[in-house]
């Protein structure tokens, strides 16, 4: 039986971030090495998503970043991260953890953290020009992890159907 964490809204939101982390775990199990650095989409323009390696390095420097702007939100001075670019899946795989034990560090280091803000003006802004409360932006966090694992996941079909030509 599944363990569900028992601290609220926190709780739910960690668990349910945790899962999708699995589930793209999961799905790269498989991979070959060398499927994880084959050019996919030879016509996006988003450098992000021609590969699963650029995917997963995309996934996991937004994964990080999420946490960052809230911290900055916060007071703390500290620098956004770059994507990793490793060459093999387990070192994806085993960085997946670590960006998401940095997330659960967030509500360690701030245990009364404030998750939903009405105002406006004390929501967080992000790059993209929208302003989030920290429920939304973890929630907004879980679903680029979904898509991204939907993503590679069509992604797989594809390598995979090639080589069954």
């Amino acid at each position: 039986m599944k363990k569900f964490r028992n601290n609220g809204a926190i709780g739910a939101l960690l668990d349910e971030y945790e899962k999708a982390i699995l589930e793209i775990k999961e799905i790269t199990g498989s991979l070959t090495d060398h499927e994880l650095k084959q050019i996919v989409d030879k016509e996006t323009k988003d450098p992000d998503c021609v590969s699963i390696q650029s995917i997963l390095g995309h996934v996991i420097r937004a994964g990080y970043n999420y946490v960052i702007v809230i911290r900055k939100s916060l007071g703390e001075q500290i620098e956004y991260r770059t994507a990793p670019a490793f060459d093999t899946k387990e070192e994806y795989r085993n960085e997946l953890g670590e960006m998401f034990k940095y997330n659960e560090k967030l509500f360690s280091d701030y245990p009364d953290i404030q998750l939903e803000q009405y105002e406006e003006a004390k929501k967080i802004p992000v790059r993209w020009g929208q302003k989030y409360d920290v429920e939304q932006l973890f929630e907004h966090a879980i679903v680029h992890l979904l898509r991204h694992r939907r993503q590679i996941e069509r992604f797989m079909i594809r390598i995979r159907g090639a080589e069954e030509r």
